[in-house]
């Protein structure tokens, strides 16, 4: 005796509707990136002192992420999510077909979408850092690399969200909705 919606099975107490998928580090951390690099990207050299304080505080929760990333919950390990290239391009290929599988946390390229993200933002902060400086502060060689990789980050952002896109309506689910609840159906 089976059904989908309220799971059960005979002699046995109900499974959950839902499950907890995104804890809430993993949640603040997205939606204060979502914020900070928002300001950061709007302030650029308009708004000097809120753009360096953004940089600094996007460079701190990096950091916080990484770590996480080896010591968090189940779905926030990086041991959980990051996969080869073969299984990300399979999974893409899968998916221009609407025919890939369902993960419960990030699925291969949702994983490699995340450490790309991570790296072009760290490479983002470092040279943000550097470009404060005395020895630096005048590179115009090292702006323009970090214009580059602000760019970059704009268009792994697009990415990202068609892939969110893409993914909720392949799988019939909100996962905007459940990177704020942090939860996600069970099947």
């Amino acid at each position: 005796m089976t059904t989908v919606d309220n799971v059960r099975v005979a002699g046995r107490e109900p499974l959950p509707a839902n499950v907890k998928v995104w804890d809430l580090f993993v949640r603040i951390f997205h939606w204060s990136l979502v914020t900070l690099f928002a300001i950061t990207f709007l302030t650029g050299d308009e708004i000097e002192r809120l753009h360096i304080w953004a940089g600094y505080a996007i460079a701190a929760l990096v950091a916080m992420r990484v770590l996480w990333g080896f010591i968090g919950s189940e779905n926030a390990l990086f041991a959980s999510f990051v996969r080869g290239p073969r299984a990300v391009l399979t999974f893409l290929k899968q998916s221009t077909h609407l025919e890939a599988p369902r993960y419960l946390g990030h699925n291969p390229a949702g994983g490699a979408m995340v450490v790309a993200l991570l790296l072009i933002l760290s490479a983002l902060c470092g040279t943000g850092i550097v470009m404060t400086t005395d020895a630096y502060s005048a590179s115009k060689a090292l702006e323009e690399v970090h214009e580059a990789l602000a760019n970059i980050m704009l268009v792994l952002i697009a990415l990202h969200v068609l892939g969110v896109i893409v993914a909720s309506v392949e799988h019939g689910e909100n996962l905007v909705k459940s990177m704020v609840t942090g939860q996600k159906r069970f099947q």
